[in-house]
């Protein structure tokens, strides 16, 4: 099987809010975020807003309709993830250190990671799972948040996207690098594999 999306296969939808897309091993781009760090009142806007678009323009989407999404979306929500607002625990070293164990414990049997970034309140990891997805994500958010201690301090939900080439491969490892540009050293971890090293 391929590493990327596939077309003419399968693709397996769960989740009714946000969808998760599934293929097999397909490669994936995730990001998730401390439950804190996306101001209540600016995500009910965005929600709204998200909602009245999505009665205008049902899916399947055009490509123009996918760029608008994301530029009207994704791209805000990103931006003010990287805002900085919220508890920021992530921005201590300690508890970083904790995901970052987490993370690598199963590389190469549960998961092959290829570049992943730890920013004061939220990650964004490009993955291959060799595991179910759902069962990965819960593994890293709950043995996470025991290990830190400050209670349940995960976002519920999460945000994937299954890669469909090697452009969108390198595109997501550049991504992942430039994420955490303004930051001061010291607040934030960036990890790469060989995969993604090769990448210019």
């Amino acid at each position: 099987m391929s590493d990327f999306l596939n077309d003419s296969e399968e693709i397996l939808k769960h989740g009714s809010k946000l969808p998760h897309w599934q293929q097999g091993e397909v490669m994936r781009f995730v990001t998730f975020r401390l439950g804190d760090a996306m101001p209540a009142t600016k995500l009910r806007i965005w929600e709204e807003e998200r909602a009245a678009w999505h009665s205008h323009h049902p899916k399947p989407w055009t490509d123009e309709h996918q760029r608008e999404y994301h530029q009207r979306f994704t791209r805000t929500l990103e931006t003010w993830l990287d805002e900085g607002t919220g508890s920021c625990l992530l921005r201590e070293p300690a508890d970083r250190r904790i995901i970052e164990e987490i993370l690598m414990r199963y590389q190469g049997v549960r998961v092959e990671h290829h570049a992943w970034v730890i920013m004061p309140n939220h990650l964004h990891l490009l993955f291959t799972p060799q595991a179910p997805l759902e069962a990965l994500l819960k593994a890293w958010k709950g043995t996470s948040a025991r290990g830190i201690g400050h209670g349940s301090i995960w976002q519920k939900n999460y945000r994937d996207t299954l890669i469909r080439d090697g452009r969108h491969f390198a595109n997501a490892v550049r991504y992942i690098r430039r994420n955490p540009a303004k930051l001061p050293p010291g607040t934030f971890t960036l990890w790469q594999g060989e995969r993604a090293l090769a990448v210019e």
